[in-house]
């Protein structure tokens, strides 16, 4: 008799719904490739609940990927997709040799992910990724994963996560660089300032162009880029004819995933003014361009070198000018890569 091959499940509200879509959650995409790469004997199935926006089977890869169109819909029809992803999740464990679960997300993935995990006796492990460690998030109360279930994004998680719902996350695993896709360098910096992120209320994306402003005063030629898209774009383009700095910030769009990597070399400083920020991937993918990173939010209780946290955008403008100033050679950054993350998930699975 053939032996089944062992396997990994992985539940996400959304994944990539090709190989040519890198900007949706370029972190766990890095991190399923690491997996891929360090552990070939291991099979992944990726299960997404919300997006892609169709129902369909397809292979991102080499890993097989099963969406469910969920579209975040409430009430019956999120009823149902439980249990539809339930029977998929029942037909999976019949089939394959289901080494254990992995939710991103403690909310409805780490639900179903649970259930699951629980009546099969398979592990489970839930990684807290941000918004979810706040208090206003009702799964914890109701599905009560113990500790050691649980893997935060950073120690700031960790601790937010025991202050609102009074469990410690017993690991704390962050993201990593994939230095791979650094391969094709960007010589020159040829611009001084870049951000990049979704434009919603919670990144501040105004505060950005605020502080660009005031900077202009001292330094007129100041050159910024924003790196993204989002309902927050026509209010920004608005913004920046208010200050005038029609000359002095480019709104990009969404790009690729390479392509942010690219403006970021070519960037002295990164500017982070997210108001709340588990640990945003792009803050150690800018420090490894060779970026000085400015940010309100610090995710882990360690220093890490070119890494400035501040307390508001005065202090932000001040810290950009002092950096812009001095000259500072610019030094790559690894603090943590993502095949060190990979590798800690994998041993909580025993494999």
């Amino acid at each position: 008799m053939k032996t089944k091959q062992p396997t990994l499940i992985i539940c996400t509200p959304g994944f990539a719904e090709d190989e040519a879509d890198s900007t949706c959650l370029p972190m766990q995409q890095a991190l399923i490739k690491s997996i891929q790469f360090n552990y070939p004997g291991l099979n992944i199935i990726i299960l997404g609940f919300q997006y892609p926006y169709c129902k369909k089977r397809y292979q991102w890869f080499g890993t097989t990927v099963i969406s469910f169109n969920g579209q975040n819909r409430g009430g019956i029809t999120k009823l149902s997709l439980r249990r539809k992803i339930h029977a998929v999740l029942q037909e999976l464990h019949s089939s394959h040799k289901i080494i254990g679960v992995l939710s991103f997300w403690y909310g409805e993935c780490a639900w179903v992910g649970k259930k699951f995990a629980d009546q099969n006796r398979l592990k489970h492990f839930c990684w807290l990724l941000g918004q979810d460690a706040k208090k206003e998030n009702r799964y914890p109360g109701k599905l009560h994963a113990a500790p050691s279930e649980l893997i935060a994004l950073s120690d700031f998680l960790q601790q937010e996560f025991e202050k609102n719902h009074e469990v410690r996350p017993a690991h704390v695993i962050p993201p990593g660089v994939d230095i791979k896709e650094f391969n094709n360098p960007v010589s020159g910096n040829d611009v001084d300032i870049v951000a990049a992120g979704s434009l919603i209320p919670l990144k501040q994306s105004d505060l950005f162009i605020q502080v660009i402003a005031a900077i202009k005063k001292q330094l007129p030629d100041i050159k910024a880029v924003l790196v993204g898209d989002g309902p927050e774009r026509k209010k920004l383009q608005v913004l920046i004819a208010d200050y005038g700095l029609q000359q002095n910030i480019m709104l990009t769009g969404e790009l690729p995933h390479s392509e942010t990597l690219q403006w970021m070399q070519r960037a002295k400083i990164f500017l982070h003014p997210s108001s709340y920020e588990g640990f945003g991937l792009v803050m150690i993918e800018a420090l490894y361009a060779g970026c000085e990173v400015i940010s309100f939010c610090k995710p882990m209780n360690q220093d890490i070198n070119h890494w400035h946290i501040v307390q508001d955008p005065f202090e932000m403008q001040q810290k950009s000018i002092e950096l812009l100033q001095s000259n500072l050679p610019q030094e790559r950054v690894c603090p943590f890569n993502i095949d060190d993350s990979a590798k800690k998930i994998m041993g909580l699975f025993n494999y």
